[in-house]
């Protein structure tokens, strides 16, 4: 049981593969409407680290499956992870890929770039290629701080492994094109932490406004989007009651204007 690979996911598959979640066995025809799935999530890059924002809302068809299902995750002290798509397979996808990191980091004594991080990913995507084709398809959304660069950086992927390295913002999920048309007017290069925040907030709600899949800030039960800020201290979670005084600001500009903020023309 010597680990001869700084890979984990490698390690698992030599010795119990079946544990792994493209190594299980589906039955043939589309398995997509069987499992909740994961909507909407968001990121944007500002000058010292990135911000990555999810809503809480999963889908069955046209069920809400989960009203608080939690879509973005640490990946280690300076990452994070977030998911869209199936997501019972997301979250397993998730904590396989945790995993991988702190056994690489264990093995070699040194953490993984952020290139080694999102191409690690990438590979546990493509390996759950027969289930996407299936109808069980997982798109996470990557983002963390490169202490080489010492800028947020932020990476798409589709569901053959591709990656793709996203410039200023990003999202995924079927409010994504919604989200990404708000940040395109809230969105500037000079925006402080707090900023982005607050646009990625705007961006979620304006996703929720158009699509029914993504939810919006849930005033009765208290429910509001995951944000996590990534700088070069670290990653953290904005706590629950940050997030909910930005949403209840949000919510009162929309209540004088529905549409959102207006963008400047020049």
């Amino acid at each position: 049981m010597a680990p001869g690979t700084s890979s984990f996911a490698d390690f698992l598959g030599d010795h119990q593969p079946d544990l792994l979640p493209s190594r299980r066995a589906v039955p043939t025809g589309n398995a997509g409407d069987l499992a909740p799935h994961g909507t909407t999530i968001v990121a944007a890059t500002f000058p010292g680290g990135v911000v990555m924002a999810g809503d809480r809302r999963a889908t069955m068809g046209n069920v809400i499956a989960q009203r608080d299902i939690e879509k973005v995750f640490p990946a280690d002290e300076f990452s994070v992870v977030a998911i869209a798509g199936t997501a019972g397979l997301a979250v397993e996808m998730v904590r396989l890929f945790q995993t991988e990191l702190e056994h690489y980091e264990k093995i070699e004594g040194t953490t993984l770039s952020m290139d080694g991080k999102s191409n690690r990913l990438a590979a546990l995507i493509r390996a759950n290629l027969g289930l996407a084709m299936q109808g069980l398809a997982v798109v996470p959304l990557f983002a963390g701080f490169d202490l080489e660069t010492e800028k947020g950086r932020i990476f798409s992927y589709d569901v053959t492994g591709g990656r793709y390295e996203e410039t200023a913002f990003h999202s995924v999920g079927s409010g994504s094109l919604f989200a990404r048309g708000s940040l395109k007017k809230l969105y500037r290069d000079d925006l402080t932490a707090e900023e982005s925040v607050m646009a990625v907030v705007q961006a979620l709600y304006d996703a929720a406004d158009d699509d029914s899949a993504t939810g919006g800030p849930d005033l009765t039960r208290r429910i509001f989007p995951v944000v996590h800020v990534i700088t070069a201290d670290g990653g953290r979670r904005v706590p629950d009651a940050d997030v909910a005084e930005i949403a209840d600001r949000v919510i009162t500009g929309r209540m004088q204007r529905p549409d959102g903020p207006a963008a400047e023309l020049v």
